[in-house]
């Protein structure tokens, strides 16, 4: 069997906050928490699929703070960043946060970055730029982008073919992204898996 080329597509806040509600307490813990190493999660992910996975590249898809609005998130975003780009297999994909009117008590939304995941997911495929394309994210609105994928993958003897991650830890509920009527294969993450994958940097307090 030729070596198969992933590429893992993260879906970074709605990740943190699903990695954060499995692990950590919300009301107590610090923001940190939940945060994880892309390159690490990508290689987690690879080595579940085989030994004939090739790890060709993780692309992260965040907000961006303002730095007008909010210098210091804006900066502790961009030290993040800078240190997951020290490895040339990451992508970062960032795109400015919305903020409301009334955001000093509303939080900022994020805008264009699903659709970004989206486009890339589909695109990407077309070019064949992947052989498996691995999404981590559990917004059912990326779902049109597996569908895609899996169709197009049925016209070249299964290559690409979407796959997904998720975080499959005890006593917490079992979720994943899903496409009826298609077999999607699932690369389920657990509690023995998350120390190598989480990074407890506290980017806000560094200069």
């Amino acid at each position: 069997m030729s070596d198969l080329r992933v590429m893992v597509f993260i879906d970074y806040q709605n990740t943190y906050r699903a990695t954060r509600a499995c692990f950590h307490d919300h009301e107590i813990d610090p923001s940190y928490c939940g945060q994880v190493k892309p390159i690490a999660l990508g290689q987690t992910i690879v080595s579940m699929i085989g030994e004939s996975a090739v790890f060709s590249e993780v692309r992260v898809y965040r907000g961006l703070p303002s730095s007008d609005k909010d210098p210091k998130a804006y900066g502790a975003a961009r030290r993040q960043i800078t240190s997951w780009q020290r490895d040339s297999r990451v992508k970062v994909i960032a795109r400015p946060l919305k903020y409301p009117p009334t955001w000093s008590q509303d939080s900022p939304r994020e805008k264009g970055v699903d659709v970004s995941l989206a486009v890339d997911f589909v695109s990407l495929a077309v070019m064949g730029k992947y052989d498996v394309g691995v999404m981590v994210s559990l917004d059912t609105d990326l779902i049109p982008a597996l569908e895609f994928v899996h169709l197009l993958g049925t016209f070249k003897d299964g290559l690409p073919r979407p796959e997904v991650a998720a975080w499959g830890v005890a006593n917490h509920e079992r979720r994943r992204l899903q496409v009826k009527g298609a077999t999607i294969p699932c690369r389920w993450l657990t509690e023995k898996d998350y120390p190598a994958i989480r990074d407890l940097t506290a980017y806000a307090d560094r200069s």
